[in-house]
């Protein structure tokens, strides 16, 4: 088919020029089912054209950029432009999208680097899950640590292949090599994984004894971590290249550390930010006082003013966990517990008369909007 005979692509699938992408599939999908040389063997070479033509056009027609080229300037615009029809993997992988492995369509068209010498039998490694458990003192500090993998590595007796020493692999006697067996069902040629060497294309004559022919053996291996400070629960480190190796010399996978921080005594943790609970007598609460509270560098020094009310949090910043992705560090938050003493002697009890004496308060129910209100809701909500 040379350009002078194309015709147009439009009227090849059987749509209007304003069709839309999805109308454009459906009609390829009934002009690939009419025209497939499998259901017309008595006009084969005709059938071979039109499935070709009906393919072209739909390579055309379902990408926008060339669409916009060819309702302009026609086919002479798609060769002026280099964006003439070809049948390259893009439009092979549509072919599956559209048809899944229904055609045997590596065959039909000839396509260099099909299937028609087997499946490549190197492949890439698995990817590895390691859990690993950290103190919280460990995520917030970073650590620098040894694990032990297990994971499947090549097998030193026969080097990964899977073979006896000194013997090797030969073609699959099933399929020929080519790693799939071609099935003929009425007017389809239907292409499926030959079960023999598992799409490979080639066997193992004879097994390694240490292996079983699988060319990799269980083995655990040291690797070394460093832990950046201020990891959390969920964070996921990749190690590349520390999965499984691949078979027969493929690329190996990563490993993949999925961490755990156990829980402080009293610290919460919200992010890089660090809440804990304090009490305060009344006295302190009152008079005000200057406290050693912890920190993760030692104690830190806490002022409390006088007249604090329970429930009050008091900041120190810069003091919580470092942004393990270089953020700056959070802050260490302290709430304010005030405690009612439930047994006073009899001079404290005394005193608290006294004091009661001198402070009168009217006990009124807070209105919803007052600052009174708002500090319960913060405390127990």
């Amino acid at each position: 088919m040379t350009r002078g005979q194309q015709r147009d692509y439009y009227e090849i699938l059987g749509v209007a020029k304003t069709a839309s992408v999805e109308e454009i599939k459906a009609a390829y999908r009934k002009a690939a089912l009419q025209w497939h040389p499998d259901r017309n063997p008595a006009h084969k070479e005709e059938a071979n054209l039109r499935f070709r033509e009906s393919t072209e056009a739909y390579s055309i027609l379902s990408d926008a950029q060339k669409r916009q080229v060819y309702d302009t300037y026609g086919h002479a615009g798609l060769a002026g432009a280099g964006a003439q029809a070809d049948f390259n993997g893009a439009i092979f992988q549509d072919f599956h999208d559209i048809f899944g492995d229904f055609f045997g369509f590596e065959d039909l068209f000839g396509v260099a680097g099909g299937r028609r010498g087997g499946r490549s039998r190197v492949k890439r490694g698995s990817d590895l899950r390691y859990d690993m458990t950290l103190s919280f003192d460990e995520a917030a500090m970073g650590v620098s640590t040894k694990i032990r993998v297990p994971r499947m590595e090549y097998c030193e007796a026969c080097n990964g292949t899977g073979a006896k020493k000194g013997t090797g692999v030969v073609n699959c006697q099933a399929c020929g090599g080519r790693g799939q067996l071609v099935y003929q069902q009425g007017f389809f040629t239907v292409n499926r994984t030959c079960p023999a060497c598992q799409g490979a294309g080639q066997i193992v004559k004879e097994r390694c004894a240490e292996c079983h022919g699988q060319g990799r053996l269980e083995r655990e291996r040291t690797i070394e971590l460093r832990i950046p400070p201020g990891v959390d629960t969920g964070t996921r480190m990749r190690v590349q290249g520390e999965g499984e190796p691949g078979p027969n010399g493929g690329p190996a996978g990563d490993l993949y550390v999925v961490l755990e921080v156990k829980e402080h005594k009293f610290f919460e943790r919200r992010g890089a930010d660090l809440y804990c609970t304090i009490p305060l007598s009344i006295a302190q609460a009152t008079l005000g006082t200057e406290l050693q509270v912890p920190g993760l560098n030692g104690e830190e020094t806490l002022k409390i003013p006088e007249g604090t009310q329970g429930g009050a949090v008091f900041r120190l910043k810069g003091k919580g966990l470092p942004d393990p992705h270089g953020g700056g560090r959070g802050d260490l938050y302290f709430h304010v517990r005030v405690l009612t003493p439930t047994k006073l002697t009899r001079e404290q009890h005394k005193l608290m008369e006294q004091l009661h004496a001198t402070m009168k308060v009217e006990n009124k129910p807070a209105e919803r909007d007052s600052n009174i209100f708002d500090k319960v809701k913060d405390i127990f909500g």
